[in-house]
């Protein structure tokens, strides 16, 4: 056998030898990414077998890659993805969406229908209604209604696309003493400006409280949530001492300029350059179960106890409202 004939052949061997090894890599990355995607179904639908989304089980994922979750909340910060979501996708194929228990498929807006259409009852409307939510992603409005948080909170859930609200619904809200409608919306850009674009397009009866929940960079930063990056935050001023306010810049920190109280809220200057890094984070980041307790908490108005110290310590650093770790 020549040289050139041996050196060949021996090439030929250390090019099967290569595509072996990367298909063993290959089946050993999708073994491990098949037993990851198992431990996140477990961790999205615990306790109780609880409904998600494809997108809350994707962060679970990424929370089982890289549990940044776990470190203490006095370090504020957010982390990247720990995996793509192409290859998210990839591995949900390869198991098979119809054999994970608990996921949801995706909202689809449905048609206007008339509030009250379940019901004969003709004084439907003559009840007072003590609080609803309203979600930026339909996603997550149709995740908790299937968790059952509208009957267990006596709370109504809406999504974006179901605004504006039925006449009929805000008559309710205005009978009730000191009716509230909780906003609930991602920590982005286009989220932070949900209470405003919530204002305009809902005529709130007077008297009716609109409360913003979050998601708040802040917020993002105490429970370690994976961000994504997007446009960066273009209306963020690069300075000054006035709070920029959600909802209309010149208006006073906590007021929006829509039609009741509590329509914008001031963001920090950590936010602010959060922002401008064109950093955002997704409402389905939170762990299923965690976002439903904090939903239940926040539209009941339920205070947790705390020591004096620890109440100081979280006013101090968080302000009202706050999450709890997932």
């Amino acid at each position: 056998m020549s040289d050139a004939a041996h050196a060949t052949n021996v090439s030929d061997v250390n090019d099967v030898s290569d595509a072996t090894d990367a298909r063993g890599v290959g089946q050993m990355r999708q073994a491990i990414l098949d037993r990851v995607l198992r431990t996140a179904v477990e961790k999205a639908g615990a306790p109780g077998q609880l409904h998600f989304t494809e997108r809350q089980l994707y962060y679970e994922m990424c929370r089982v890659l890289q549990p940044w979750h776990r470190a203490p909340r006095r370090a504020q910060f957010t982390s990247a993805p720990a995996l793509t979501y192409d290859t998210y996708r990839a591995t949900l194929r390869r198991h098979g969406l119809e054999s994970i228990p608990g996921l949801l498929p995706p909202a689809v807006p449905a048609p206007r229908r008339a509030a009250g259409r379940h019901t004969p009852e003709p004084d439907l409307f003559d009840y007072g209604l003590p609080r609803l939510l309203v979600c930026e992603s339909d996603d997550i409005a149709a995740m908790l209604r299937a968790n059952g948080v509208p009957m267990e909170s006596a709370c109504p859930v809406y999504g974006a696309s179901e605004l504006p609200l039925d006449s009929g619904v805000l008559r309710m809200l205005a009978l009730a003493e000191q009716g509230t409608v909780y906003l609930l919306h991602d920590a982005s850009a286009r989220g932070l400006t949900f209470p405003a674009r919530f204002a305009r397009s809902v005529d709130v009866p007077d008297g009716v409280r609109v409360v913003p929940l979050g998601l708040r960079p802040r917020q993002a930063g105490a429970l370690h949530l994976v961000h994504g990056r997007g446009p960066a935050y273009a209306a963020v001023p690069a300075q000054g001492p006035a709070p920029f306010v959600v909802g209309g810049a010149g208006s006073a920190a906590g007021t929006g300029t829509g039609a009741g109280p509590g329509l914008g809220f001031a963001l920090s200057r950590r936010e602010r350059e959060w922002l401008r890094r064109g950093r955002f984070v997704e409402l389905a980041a939170v762990n299923p179960a965690s976002l439903i307790r904090t939903v239940h908490r926040l539209v009941r108005e339920v205070r947790p106890p705390r020591s004096q110290l620890t109440e100081l310590r979280q006013v101090r650093r968080a302000g009202f409202l706050s999450w709890p770790t997932a």
